[in-house]
């Protein structure tokens, strides 16, 4: 049965052009300057971006961490950041310059979230019931309407704040997979245009990605084209799928063209086959950890997108629909299928679930409008207030509960007070009360009133975060203290430094923050360990002896503990140059 929009040309005013740029705007760039590289992943994709940066061909074709080979993702994924590094060193620092990364891929994100939904949007099968006299809305009007509110979908998605703003590969994907749905929907109208966007987003994937997730993508792909007529096309396999297979394989290619040493084979096996590998039938705990998780992670583009599924129930079959699911179910798949608990892939649903979850707008009753409106109202002002009463806490003492509750969680943390975060927060949360009254004093019949207070809301909480807050936040997600503390006792004169136990964050950290020298040889005269509980000292070698001469942990971190270890027959003539690092496999 064909589903019957029926609305009049006023339900699709064009939200303002200036309060969409501006919520876009704001919401990308606060968290991504002024802090420190943060535990765990976001630090650890800096920290190849930096080795990068400040590396030769080798490491831009081999991702490493200083020195330890990174096989979960192609080198693409962190390319931009090391440029942004390279180009902006002498003036912005270099965690602040990699996140300019961060910011470019979410804002092309965006655009191409926002152009698939309007395209989709303009077609014939899903426009509004034309009334006799006229006073339906323009295609083009109503494809703008829903365009917007699918860019407000996804900025009202929760996972979104934090992940979207990390120095991590997944950024990259995540706006490949936007330029794969975006180059299907173009392909319906301009097949040669839509094959060569898809064939370039699917090789990104691969590029920044893995090749089983370009399998995954390029399978749903082949799925929805034998079931949807609009979108089969002799360019998508002529062009788009060439083009996709000889991106995805040209580092790959290149790596072993140019460097026929074991590193370099290694490496790349490790990439493709750790690729399968990390995906299996999950045990229990990861469907628990997935079944916890992702809804909260992809709320509200889910229940949304699975009420446009249910109410376009006549025309599944058509692209609005079938070309979203494409790139959504197998994705979705993976990420049920990862062997350990992660939210990594999460990420990479959201610009499909926002362009299919924008087509339950139209459908929606005006009851389920009113429950999402207050829901948002109601959430966000309470968490909203409770981020104020902290901050308060933190700077006055008073309430007395939170303020003894945050020095429990925090301890050491001292505060101070931020005029320009003060003001930002202020005027942000004035902006906040002001939409609200409008909201509800107006009762604006236009489709993106449903979503307008969810995405202003998340950009609400996530700005209060990144201001009042982000003092709280960097010192207890920062190694930078630590690192500081383990280089005062270095020897001077030490050559290189074994780490035990060390995570990539951590090993991220200590290089930037404190020009720690690592090797994975183990042939070091200083050894650095991370133990998880009282571990005894490491056993002696038969030659030498190690001497503790620091023991410590972050101090908003109870589970990690840091022991350094210097050996005591080392030699005590600085050498005239330390030795390379030896890369770890």
């Amino acid at each position: 049965m064909r589903t019957v929009v029926r609305l009049t040309a006023s339900a699709t005013r064009a939200l303002p052009r200036w309060l969409l740029l501006a919520i876009s705007i704001v919401y990308a760039a606060f968290g991504l300057f002024g802090r420190d590289p943060w535990k765990n992943e976001d630090a650890a994709g800096f920290g190849v971006m930096w080795t990068m940066a400040n590396g030769d061909a080798h490491d831009w074709l081999l991702p490493n961490l200083v020195g330890k080979f990174i096989t979960e993702s192609g080198p693409g994924g962190y390319w931009l950041g090391a440029m942004l590094i390279r180009l902006l060193a002498p003036w912005v620092d270099a965690a602040d310059a990699s996140r300019v990364s961060t910011g470019v891929l979410f804002c092309l994100t965006c655009a191409l979230v926002w152009h698939a939904a309007y395209l989709l949007g303009r077609r014939p099968e899903v426009q509004p019931f034309k009334y006799a006299f006229g006073g339906e809305p323009e295609p083009r009007d109503y494809g703008r309407t829903l365009a917007d509110g699918a860019l407000l979908i996804l900025l009202a998605s929760f996972g979104l704040a934090e992940r979207g703003h990390e120095t991590t590969p997944q950024l990259a994907q995540f706006m490949s997979i936007a330029l794969v749905v975006y180059g299907l929907v173009r392909g319906l109208d301009k097949p040669l245009q839509g094959a060569i966007c898809w064939g370039v987003g699917l090789g990104l994937v691969g590029f920044t990605g893995n090749p089983l997730l370009v399998a995954a993508l390029l399978l749903g792909t082949l799925v929805m084209t034998a079931f949807v007529r609009e979108a089969r096309s002799p360019w998508l396999f002529a062009v788009g799928v060439p083009l996709a297979l000889v991106l995805a394989a040209a580092w790959p290619a290149a790596v072993l063209g140019l460097y026929r040493d074991g590193d370099a084979r290694w490496f790349v096996e490790q990439w493709f086959n750790g690729s399968i590998n990390r995906f299996s039938p999950p045990p229990g705990h990861v469907v628990i950890y997935a079944l916890k998780n992702l809804p909260l992670f992809t709320w509200p583009a889910w229940p949304l997108a699975a009420w446009a599924w249910y109410s376009w129930g006549g025309l599944r079959n058509k692209p609005h629909v079938a070309v979203p699911l494409a790139v959504i179910v197998p994705v979705l798949i993976l990420s049920v299928l990862q062997s350990h608990q992660t939210n990594r892939l999460y990420i990479l649903l959201l610009p499909a679930l926002a362009t299919l979850a924008a087509f339950a707008l139209p459908t929606m009753k005006r009851s389920a409008i009113n429950a999402i409106d207050w829901f948002a109202v109601l959430s966000f002002t309470i968490l909203s207030t409770f981020v104020w009463l902290v901050w308060l806490a933190s700077q006055t003492g008073f309430p007395h509960p939170l303020a003894r509750n945050l020095s429990r969680l925090v301890p050491g943390f001292t505060p101070h007070f931020d005029a320009l975060s003060f003001v930002c927060a202020i005027a942000v949360t004035v902006c906040w009360f002001a939409l609200v009254r409008w909201r509800i004093s107006r009762h604006p019949n236009v489709l993106w009133r449903s979503v307008v207070l969810s995405s202003a809301g998340t950009t609400l909480m996530w700005v209060l975060l990144m201001t009042l807050w982000l003092p709280i936040v960097n010192y207890s997600r920062t190694y930078r203290d630590v690192a500081l503390q383990i280089a005062q006792h270095l020897p001077d004169d030490y050559t290189c430094i074994s780490p035990v136990r060390l995570g990539d964050a951590q090993l991220a950290s200590f290089a930037y923050f404190a020009d720690m020298q690592f090797s994975f040889s183990g042939d070091c005269d200083v050894l650095l360990r991370q133990d998880t509980q009282d571990f005894s000292a490491p056993s002696p070698m038969p030659s030498y002896i190690w001497q503790l001469v620091w023991e410590g942990r972050r101090a908003a971190d109870r589970d990690e503990r840091f022991r350094l270890y210097v050996r005591v027959d080392r030699p005590k003539v600085a050498p005239p140059h330390r030795k390379p690092l030896v890369r770890h496999r």
